[in-house]
């Protein structure tokens, strides 16, 4: 079950386009798991697929979150992307 929800995440995750973010929250919703937020951060904090864009999930507040290769890197990446942050 919980590699089936993994999967899920990673496939909801691979479809966010460059400049666009979800929210952790929606990841879960999209996933099929709506309370399981905090699933969807710990599964993506232990991400190691470069095809997985895990840098353009945030916070539900519009923070930036965590990011396993660290949040100046992420903060990097999505202003790249065209992201604007404050």
């Amino acid at each position: 079950m919980q590699q089936l929800f993994k999967q899920k995440v990673f496939e909801v995750v691979k479809e966010i386009s460059k400049g666009k973010t979800l929210t952790y929250r929606q990841v879960a919703e999209l996933a099929g798991r709506p309370k399981a937020y905090r699933a969807v951060g710990n599964i993506l904090n232990k991400n190691s697929y470069k095809n997985i864009p895990c840098h353009r999930v945030i916070r539900s507040d519009g923070e930036i979150g965590g990011y396993n290769r660290g949040q100046k890197l992420k903060i990097k990446k999505l202003r790249s992307e065209g992201f604007r942050i404050e």
